[in-house]
């Protein structure tokens, strides 16, 4: 049996409600998605997933065998702190990301940071007649001419 479990958007702060079964853990819900963790569309069968992708603001119909709506938003707005912008129009269409609990050989798995990727610029300033390094003063005594 299936209950209905509500959420909010973390970008806009739309309420939303997500027809569940009551032994699933949540984690998190994120304006991105879990490095690791696999999502799938709330109308497909998530209870065997990482986590549900959904946009802010679309419904989700049931199948046949469904009572009504998997995904029904409620036109209320959450006013929690961590909600990114509580002015932003309500929904705001965005993707977000319920992430449930994961556990591997018994032990609850940690999300890993998402990973960022520096570019360092260049080669670096050029030095005279085309070498590279830092410029010095000229001449021997360390003092330009």
């Amino acid at each position: 049996m299936s209950y209905p479990v509500r959420y909010y958007c973390p970008h806009c702060g739309a309420v939303f409600e997500l027809q569940r079964e009551g032994y699933l853990a949540d984690k998190s819900v994120t304006p991105y998605p879990l490095v690791g963790w696999e999502y799938v569309a709330p109308d497909e069968d998530f209870e065997s997933a990482d986590g549900v992708r959904l946009v802010c603001g679309e419904d989700i119909a049931g199948g046949e065998e469904s009572d009504g709506d998997v995904v029904r938003w409620t036109g209320e707005r959450s006013s929690a702190d961590d909600v990114e912008d509580p002015t932003r129009e309500s929904p705001c269409g965005e993707d977000l990301y319920l992430s449930f609990v994961r556990f591997v050989d018994g032990e609850e798995v940690e999300p890993e940071p998402e990973r960022t990727h520096t570019t360092i610029a260049g080669d670096g300033p050029s030095g005279p007649r085309g070498t590279s390094g830092p410029r010095g003063p000229s001449g021997p005594s360390g003092f330009g001419r």
